[in-house]
């Protein structure tokens, strides 16, 4: 499956929830968000539909996320579902961590391939005050369940905040030195909750480089630029969004947990794929697979349309 630029569409961000269990300063509202009558998000027999059709399309790599994907009651059913799915080559995971004492060995049971957890500081009270509600041994308690569940290569998602967390930057790089662990710094952008923000939280992923001299480049996997310590065991990979936008390769689409097809991040199309079926459905995907911009708005004006916030759209 192509867009009209002849991007090749093989990656599906599926969103099964717009909770979550934290109230991250950049994505959630304090008070968290309203929860929605069940009739209004996608039943798992709902997704598990549309991931078909997407995959038959020619999608091979497919990330649940949410909200929190783990606070969706039936996640590792519809995990066990998606992964019996013909032509379906990865399935992978999103998630805070917390809930992976519990669900970790269930979903790598139902065949979830890998995960990434996100992780945006290494101190206890930091992990607080940017998660509101959270505690970072819980999330470590998380790590170890999935690592004895028998997941390997967990990537750690940290997102930069100038001024927030970005004295850490050495000591996140330093985890990968040990263990064969992929720390990943993602550029925040200005969307949603934190579209107002001083830009000097902005910070750009180059500040790793600028930190942490020694690294050095190894290669690129999708988004990131991928680069590793001398003799370290794991790798750092930078995703920059706003500094260095990759949408001329971008392979994506999105499928938010209210059943709608978007075809980039930061556009407010939405095609509506609720109650269909079979052709219609295929068509549906297509058609918005065909509305895919050649950039996203971020790289022109600096403001994103996307018209939701992450947590509603899927990170």
């Amino acid at each position: 499956m192509q867009d009209q630029l002849g991007r090749k569409i093989s990656y599906l961000r599926l969103s099964v929830t717009d909770l979550c269990d934290l109230r991250c300063v950049y994505c959630m509202p304090e008070h968290g968000v309203p929860k929605r009558a069940h009739h209004e998000i996608c039943s798992l027999e709902e997704l598990r539909g549309m991931t078909a059709a997407a995959v038959s399309l020619g999608v091979r790599k497919v990330r649940v996320t949410g909200g929190e994907p783990l606070v969706r009651r039936g996640v590792a059913e519809l995990c066990r579902m998606l992964r019996g799915l013909p032509g379906l080559e990865e399935l992978c995971i999103t998630t805070n961590g917390i809930l992976l004492p519990e669900l970790a060995e269930p979903l790598r049971a139902a065949g979830v391939d890998r995960l990434n957890v996100s992780l945006d500081t290494l101190r206890p009270e930091r992990y607080h005050e940017i998660t509101r509600v959270g505690a970072l041994s819980d999330v470590l308690r998380g790590l170890e369940a999935a690592e004895r569940a028998g997941f390997q290569h967990t990537k750690l998602n940290c997102v930069l905040m100038g001024g927030v967390n970005d004295d850490e930057i050495a000591d996140f790089v330093r985890l990968t030195k040990e263990r064969p662990l992929s720390v990943r710094f993602i550029e925040l952008m200005p969307m949603g909750i934190c579209a107002g923000w001083d830009k000097a939280r902005f910070l750009p992923a180059k500040a790793v480089l600028d930190r942490v001299p020694e690294l050095e480049p190894v290669g690129t996997d999708g988004v990131s630029r991928i680069y590793r310590l001398p003799g370290a065991l794991g790798t750092v990979g930078l995703i920059e969004p706003m500094s260095h936008a990759f949408c001329s390769n971008c392979s994506r689409i999105r499928i938010t947990a209210d059943g709608k097809l978007k075809p980039c991040l930061h556009s407010e199309t939405e095609i509506p794929l609720r109650g269909l079926s079979g052709e219609a459905l295929r068509e549906a995907i297509m058609r918005g697979v065909a509305m895919k911009p050649k950039q996203h708005e971020l790289t022109r004006d600096g403001e994103s349309r996307a018209g939701r916030g992450m947590n509603e759209i899927g990170g």
